[in-house]
């Protein structure tokens, strides 16, 4: 059964992984992940949403401590980016669980790639009268750069900040949607796995592709209607019925810590979203009705 398993996952990522875990990599195929957000979570030049999770594991030989994380137990890392589908569209498995996100995501090829521009971003370009670069959405452990948002931090935000986190907040359940879908579904994540960790990361890797294989081919009966999170015509949110599942013990947030400096480049790109998403143009009609004047961004 060993073999079997080792084999079977190894054969369904290199059958199903050109064709349903393609990361982007031309400006028009970065502009249709784009398009789709904008369509879906009315945020423009949203690439991606990115995080990170723990996959709880049994203490590997010779691990040391490197696998064992902040919150106490032993797991590796799989850190992914995904579209406004649900679909992930780059994923890295296998990194110590000690590490948190920010460290993850930095060493990464689409994090050097990014850098360098070798990941093929379109350029900016103006909306309506506003200059905004294309970018991944994130939450407050990753740095600010231009080609990737966070939100404002603090307690004591003005209500433009706040409309501005909230706006980001809701694209980013995309991510959290499409950890909680897999995690639902494929049942090996609701405890620790036990195996070596090369194996570990062949059974990450053929649930990942399977995932999207299954959004793409059998989308009704996969992710069926309301099993999702989604937003009603005021937007307040209605939450999935995934979140009803038994808790995903083996698949957990990673440590919120790491590096939060941001250029001013990137500090004036934020501005300008926000001035965007505040705007005539950039808002929409429900979005002051979800924060609250003490600055608490409502769901």
């Amino acid at each position: 059964m060993s073999k079997v398993l080792r084999e079977g996952c190894a054969a369904i990522w290199t059958a199903l992984k050109n064709d349903y875990l393609k990361t982007p990599s031309t400006p028009a195929e970065w502009k249709q992940v784009a398009e789709e957000f904008e369509r879906e979570w009315n945020l423009p030049h949203v690439i991606g949403a990115l995080d990170g999770k723990h996959i709880t594991i049994q203490n590997p030989k010779m691990g040391g401590s490197d696998f064992h994380n902040y919150k106490g137990f032993n797991s590796t890392n799989l850190m992914a980016i995904c579209d406004a589908k649900y679909r992930f569209l780059w994923v890295d498995i296998g990194s110590y669980g000690r590490d948190n996100d920010a460290a993850v995501f930095s060493r990464s090829d689409i994090s050097e790639m990014m850098h360098t521009g070798d990941a093929k971003l379109p350029a900016a370009e103006r909306v309506d009268g506003y200059f905004l670069p294309y970018y991944l959405v994130g939450d407050e452990i990753f740095p600010l750069r231009q080609w990737l948002m966070k939100p404002y931090p603090g307690k004591q935000l003005d209500i433009t900040q706040q409309i501005f986190n909230y706006r980001l907040s809701r694209s980013r359940r995309s991510i959290e949607n499409t950890f909680g879908i897999m995690s639902s579904k494929f049942r090996i994540f609701r405890s620790p796995i036990i195996a070596n960790l090369d194996l570990i990361d062949l059974i990450v890797q053929a649930c990942v592709v399977l995932h999207n294989y299954l959004l793409l081919t059998d989308n009704a009966r996969y992710v069926p209607t309301g099993f999702i999170d989604s937003y009603d015509n005021t937007g307040a949110l209605v939450e999935g019925s995934w979140r009803n599942e038994a808790t995903p013990e083996g698949l957990v947030p990673i440590c919120r810590q790491g590096n939060r400096n941001a250029s001013n480049v990137a500090k004036a790109t934020r501005d300008m979203l926000k001035d965007y998403v505040n705007s005539e143009a950039g808002s929409v009609s429900w979005q002051h009705a979800h924060v609250t004047d003490a600055g608490v961004v409502l769901q």
